[in-house]
């Protein structure tokens, strides 16, 4: 039985020109064989098996004699410039060109509307919270948008890849677009790997005799947390699950940690003094 060039596409029998171009250029770069350094072997069979199920299916003539009598039919098609004389009944059946004959005429030839100077993409790319990352120069020929979601919890550093959605040049593969995530510092809270650390300044009275911190979560939260031991200097209160979340365990999160700063009073009446006396002498 013979290659089925339609699933080799990933395409159904309706599909358009339109889509079989889509899938080729699609699955042809991602099994280039340039691609594919690490497993080069299977990479060259794909390939080879992609470029020959594009050139029957994009050419009307070979996907008619194709849908009709399958691949046995299309050996008995004249190769161009063979003046009429079909392939012959050899055992060999249809022979392609060369994949990267195929390959270099698709990209070089413009396809997607790319002048011959160099093609370029303009990309708009929106996070899920819609704003707008700005898209990239060139010849504004092309232009996509291109989701991020970003997660709970990544951390500053994160590389979010998408394949082949980089600069295209004539001649060479599409590169990777590759984002990196930054954060944005925040007026109340800094962020300790998963923790959260925020700095807290209570006065001398609130130290001694206790008091309760108020606080609104990143994700809009009241928290109310008593403090009842004795605040010294630096003293830092952790309260468990309260900090960010952790990427790699859902549901689970980091600590929070409130850091105190005690507000002595400038001046002291002399009664204030004697109380405080009497009551820290024991």
């Amino acid at each position: 039985m013979g290659v089925d060039y339609y699933s080799v596409l990933k395409v159904n029998k309706n599909a358009t020109e339109d889509d079989i171009k889509k899938a080729y250029r699609k699955l042809a770069m991602k099994w280039h064989p340039d691609k594919n350094p690490n497993d080069k072997k299977e990479a060259e069979a794909r390939f080879k098996q992609i470029s020959e199920a594009y050139e029957v299916l994009s050419d009307p003539q070979k996907r008619q004699v194709y849908d009709q009598d399958g691949e046995e039919g299309l050996k008995d098609i004249p190769p161009p410039g063979s003046g009429g004389f079909s392939y012959g009944g050899g055992s060999k059946g249809f022979n392609p060109r060369n994949a990267e004959d195929i390959f270099a005429e698709f990209f070089g030839s413009s396809p997607f509307g790319f002048g011959s100077s160099g093609p370029g993409k303009s990309m708009r790319f929106s996070s899920d919270g819609g704003g707008t990352f700005g898209g990239f120069g060139g010849g504004v020929m092309e232009q996509e948008i291109l989701t991020i979601d970003v997660k709970p919890g990544w951390k500053k550093g994160t590389k979010i890849t998408f394949p082949d959605k980089g600069n295209e040049q004539l001649g060479h593969l599409p590169a990777d677009l590759v984002f990196v995530i930054d954060e944005k510092a925040h007026n109340t809270y800094k962020r300790d790997g998963n923790d959260l650390v925020v700095n807290k300044k209570v006065t001398l009275a609130e130290a001694l005799g206790g008091t309760t911190v108020n606080l609104t979560t990143l994700d809009g939260r009241d928290l109310s947390i008593p403090v009842t031991d004795i605040v010294n200097p630096g003293y830092e209160l952790v309260v468990a699950r309260e900090g960010m979340p952790i990427a790699k365990e859902p549901g689970n999160r980091g600590a929070l940690k409130i850091i105190f700063e005690i507000s002595f009073p400038t001046r002291l009446t002399p009664d204030q003094r004697a109380g405080l006396k009497r009551a820290l002498a024991g």
